[in-house]
């Protein structure tokens, strides 16, 4: 297939920096696209595959060694000096969403370990992308151990694979290329730190340039071969640049004065730990060798800055990472640390309309130990409850199947032990049979649907408890994307219950909708529980795997509807495992939110619970 040519992508010219600065400089650590779909992400990242000059591989090598200094580790090798060997393409691997660690990593053969006393190695993704490009589309989606086994190999230049006392280790050094829809889900802020560069694109508001990129790409849709024939000139100056770029980059000197450029800029925007500073310094030595420059000047500090610190600079829960042109520049010329990032606003009692009142979010809360009970059987990925699975610690062993995934070797020799001497054992070796196999039953962390249902009713305006009910479900959503569930926020007041936000991996919607909404009028707790049930019922038929977690917050009171003890023994006897936060202040309590609770066969916390255990 001829892949479309990256001189011909229209615009998007810090993607396209950011990608060959990567090339010039792998050691950079990749790049994080952000971006709707159908804004050139994918394009742009098989472009610079083909864009890159052939590299030279020992014949045969599934690892990719470089005949000049093949690795004298190499669990295909050791390979002799005068190996045969070839040029070829760089290679763009993929990784599916949908990936197991095995299919990352590669895996060991134990069962050829343990019978035949030889060490089997099946090669991974990792492996294929050695000495070429790891593209990763929708990392948000990825499970979290994934991303953190692909950010610690690009990190490292090494996949370490190890089971059982069996080791491999091979070079894995790759350009990464993410890609992600923020709309989506966002990556947890320690995982975006471990991309070296990040970059915002978007489709082009000018009718003539999107145009053109209507009609370059029916161009290309028509003639693939003839359209890359019109761009190979550019193609190879671009090639040709990017090797001269290569070979100046170990002489690029980076002055004491822009080093120290870099570190304040990185202090003044409040980027935590190094990683930004040396991703930063890096960066500007690669442009400058980009440029053609043997020395670092302060606009290299300044466009390495635009890429490597948006994704990293200290802002509040649920605001876009950014970072404006004009901050910097007033950073760079001495201009003063920019004001930290405000959480929500102070509780007010601003009315926006008769019988309601508004309050902001106030109050720490940790919502840490909020789970749903028992463990899952399927699990969908995150890290909120126990569940079954392909991933986490060993718990126990079970009789394998036809295709054995985690093979557990003690569980196998403990089964195959007794019937070796009936079996004719002479020597080395352990005579298996299929009835002998075991593999590993695991647990893990699942994440849930979490379904959270607020009162926002009159009695929430009472010693403005709203304001430490919304700082509550705000820092629930937060640990919702910390952990990777999917959040629904339902409020009920007055005479009805309403969705506020549907079900979504992204929770900005959420906080944003929660610092809206308003408090007054009566309370149809019924509602707001039979609105969850549809909730979770709906979801089941989208994501049966991911379990369904219901917190719902309220003092108890019921003043509009039906009852609603009846509505929560419904919910009980539909399975669905709930929490309920007492927000009952006051010294005489009446006790109705534990009633609920009953009913519900939900776990019962109360609001000072979740303000006390940050503290403690």
């Amino acid at each position: 297939m001829i892949c479309y040519p990256f001189s011909a992508i229209v615009g998007q010219d810090d993607l396209k920096l950011s990608l060959l600065l990567n090339a010039v400089s792998p050691e950079v650590g990749g790049v994080l696209i952000r971006g709707e779909k159908g804004t050139a992400k994918s394009t742009a990242a098989r472009a610079l595959a083909s864009l890159l000059p052939p590299i030279r591989v020992v014949s045969g090598c599934p690892f990719s060694c470089d005949p000049k200094a093949p690795n004298p580790e190499c669990p295909a090798g050791p390979h002799p000096p005068d190996a045969p060997s070839a040029e070829r393409p760089v290679r763009l691997v993929e990784l599916p969403v949908g990936a197991s660690t095995d299919r990352l990593t590669g895996t060991l053969d134990l069962e050829k370990a343990l019978t035949e006393g030889r060490r089997a190695f099946e090669p991974g993704v990792l492996a294929a992308a050695h000495r070429g490009i790891l593209y990763v589309d929708e990392v948000n989606l990825l499970p979290d151990h994934l991303v953190d086994a692909l950010l610690d190999a690009a990190a490292m230049g090494t996949n370490h694979v190890e089971r059982e006392g069996v080791s491999v280790r091979h070079p894995a050094r790759f350009v990464l290329v993410g890609t992600m829809n923020p709309e989506e889900g966002e990556l947890r802020p320690q995982l975006l730190d471990r991309f070296g560069l990040s970059v915002e694109v978007a489709g082009s508001p000018e009718p003539g340039e999107r145009a053109e990129v209507v009609s370059r790409r029916l161009l290309y849709e028509a003639d693939p071969g003839g359209f890359a024939a019109l761009w190979e000139g550019e193609e190879r100056e671009l090639s040709r640049r990017v090797l001269r770029a290569r070979g100046l980059l170990p002489s690029v000197r980076l002055p004491e004065e822009m080093l120290r450029r870099v570190s304040e800029v990185c202090s003044a925007l409040g980027v935590g730990g190094l990683r930004g500073d040396i991703v930063t310094a890096k960066t500007a030595r690669a442009l400058a060798a980009w440029e053609g420059r043997g020395e670092v000047s302060e606009e290299d500090v300044r466009r390495a800055a635009l890429l490597a610190l948006p994704h990293r600079r200290r802002r509040a829960p649920f605001e876009q990472p950014g970072l404006e042109p004009e901050e910097l520049d007033g950073l760079l010329s001495g201009g003063e640390e920019p004001d930290p990032p405000e959480g929500g606003g102070e509780p007010g009692g601003e009315r926006p309309g008769s019988g309601e009142r508004r309050f902001s979010a106030s109050g720490s809360f940790d919502p840490a130990g909020i789970e749903a009970p028992g463990r899952g059987q399927r699990g969908a990925p995150g890290r909120r409850s126990r569940a079954a699975g392909e991933h986490g610690h060993p718990v126990g062993a079970r009789e394998a199947g036809r295709e054995i995934r985690d093979l557990a070797p003690a569980a196998t020799l403990r089964a195959a032990a007794p019937h070796q001497a009936e079996r004719g054992r002479e020597g080395g070796g352990l005579v298996l049979r299929p009835e002998d196999l075991r593999e590993k039953v695991r647990e893990g962390r699942e994440g849930n649907l979490l379904v959270l249902v607020v009162d926002s009713s009159g009695s929430m305006a009472a010693r403005r408890r709203m304001s430490a009910v919304k700082g509550a479900v705000r820092a629930l959503l937060e640990d919702a994307y910390r952990r990777r569930d999917r959040a629904a926020v339902i409020s009920f007041r007055g005479e009805e219950a309403r969705l506020l936000v549907p079900p979504a991996s992204g929770v900005e919607a959420a906080a944003a909708r929660l610092e809206e909404l308003p408090t007054g009028g009566r309370t149809p707790l019924a509602a707001g529980l039979e609105l969850a049930a549809e909730t979770v019922l709906r979801e089941a038929s989208r994501e049966p795997e991911r379990r369904p977690l219901l917190v719902v917050i309220t003092d108890g009171r019921a003043t509009a509807g039906e009852d609603p003890l009846a509505a929560a023994r419904r919910l009980r006897e539909r399975g669905v495992p709930s929490v309920v936060v007492d927000t009952e202040g006051g010294f005489v309590r009446l006790g109705l939110a534990a009633e609920l609770a009953g009913a519900l066969g939900a776990r019962y916390v109360r609001l000072e619970e979740l303000e006390e255990r940050r503290s403690a």
